[in-house]
């Protein structure tokens, strides 16, 4: 900085103790979000987690530049440099990094065409300290063409009209790099009010920047990551809504259904209402007077596991029209994942309710078995073999009977029914509600019950429910 601004300044060495307990804090404050910055980590594959590191890496940055600034202030001003011959010798060169480096000082005499530069704004611009300093109509030599007209701006307003110079610019070294530079300064006035020189302190900011720019791209990336994850979100919810009966209420068949069954099914949402899975419920009216039931979960979560339980649920659908039986089914929809763009893997369990003789014939691919309650008690039935779908190729699906009785309650139910626990937990506290359902006066009364036993819970997956009843 010139002298002559110093000049005739009071001695301030009694500020010094506030001025280090400044520093201090400042010191603290940086260790302790360094400390968080290392609980960050680096986990590049998050984009949450680069915008923590990011805002961290910036604040230390900052937190660095400010330590040095109160240190300078305590040490005061550097000496002036009056020539470029002075400016290469009154001074070693500073550590390259330090804060030193970073902020120079210069001043243009406008009466006598002098101009003195600081050792470290040599250092910022690149140039020798042997060489002269640069005077203002030479100075945008330095600056990249897109900012000259920045500069000229500022330094024509600065010496016309007296205002402060405050604005950035880039300078263009003599080794190819460029630096963002941050300028500040005043017009020095001579006694019959005319501009006499203008000083100015230029502080190198590029790792600033850069360190703010990259706080800003991934904060981007993340609110892009938000924007596509609830896109995706909505998609996955309509789908599941256009495929699905209704998630609550009894299921209602377009031509009345059979009069010796109630059902009643609810869709169970995960903790998480980000997560829509691929689990599914059905019940279909067939034209033979049979009622197709099932309920399986596709595993992973998102618009491709939604639209491959819609892709799975229509050909389900669509194969048991053909009079087809269900470990034949299994069997086809089996293959049918196997052979699909996206391998995945899924489990279901089919029912076809034959009213005439109140016959349930079923299969299962690695899914829990249906619950029969019956005069107050409640059992599983014997799952017959099948593995999970997309498991294996070629796999085969045996098929199981049951002689069902007016009153018998029949439930389905998926895995994420009950959180966190084995299947053999959830089916011994399914099966623990059998007085509750014996009391029930409807499939729906009993899915409530269901649903208030395990609805309050914070679960990790989503669940479906089917119940049906056979009428008296």
């Amino acid at each position: 900085m010139p002298s002559h601004v110093f000049e005739g300044r009071p001695d301030r060495s009694h500020e010094h103790g506030a001025v280090d307990a400044l520093i201090s804090q400042a010191r603290r404050l940086r260790g302790e979000v360094d400390a968080v910055r290392r609980e960050t980590g680096a986990d590049h594959g998050d984009p949450a987690g680069r915008w923590q590191r990011a805002l961290c890496d910036l604040a230390v940055h900052q937190l660095n530049d400010l330590h040095g600034h109160l240190a300078q202030l305590r040490d005061g001003p550097p000496h002036p440099h009056t020539t470029s011959a002075t400016a290469s010798t009154a001074r070693t060169e500073p550590q390259r990094g330090s804060l030193l480096s970073r902020v120079g000082s210069a001043e243009w005499n406008l009466l006598t065409d002098e101009a003195s530069w600081s050792a470290e704004l040599y250092h910022i611009v690149g140039r020798d300290p042997a060489t002269p300093p640069l005077s203002l109509d030479e100075l945008p030599s330095l600056i990249h063409p897109d900012d000259q007209p920045t500069l000229t701006a500022m330094v024509t307003d600065c010496l016309v009209d007296g205002k402060p110079i405050d604005g950035e610019f880039r300078v263009v070294r003599a080794d190819g790099g460029v630096r963002q530079v941050h300028m500040m300064g005043e017009p020095v006035l001579a006694a019959d009010g005319s501009t006499a020189s203008m000083w100015a302190v230029l502080r190198d900011v590029s790792e600033l920047r850069r360190s703010q720019r990259v706080v800003r791209e991934t904060r981007d990336s993340l609110q892009r990551q938000r924007h596509l994850a609830q896109t995706e979100h909505r998609l996955a919810v309509e789908l599941q809504e256009a495929v699905l009966p209704p998630w609550r209420g009894s299921l209602r068949f377009p031509h009345g259904g059979p009069a010796s069954l109630d059902l009643a099914a609810h869709y169970l949402p995960s903790s998480s209402t980000a997560l829509i899975g691929g689990d599914w419920y059905d019940a279909l009216e067939l034209a033979d007077g049979r009622t197709l039931l099932s309920v399986g979960d596709l595993t992973g979560h998102g618009v491709t596991v939604t639209s491959g339980m819609a892709m799975l649920l229509g050909a389900l659908r669509g194969m048991a029209v053909t009079g087809t039986r269900p470990g034949r089914l299994m069997g086809w929809l089996n293959q049918l994942l196997d052979a699909s763009v996206q391998p995945a893997l899924g489990s279901a369990v089919c029912c076809l309710y034959d009213a005439a003789d109140r016959t349930l014939t079923w299969a299962q691919a690695g899914h829990p078995a249906p619950l029969l309650f019956r005069d107050g008690t409640g059992r599983a039935l014997t799952p017959p073999d099948g593995v999970l779908l997309g498991a294996t190729s070629g796999a085969s699906y045996e098929q199981a009977e049951e002689q069902l009785r007016p009153g018998d309650l029949l439930l389905l139910h998926t895995d994420g029914l009950v959180p966190r626990r084995s299947r053999e937990a959830a089916t011994n506290r399914l099966l623990a509600l059998a007085p509750r359902f014996a009391e029930a006066k409807a499939a729906q009364d009993c899915v409530r019950v269901a649903v208030e036993e395990f609805g309050v819970a914070p679960r990790e997956d989503d669940a479906c429910l089917l119940v049906a009843r056979v009428d008296a």
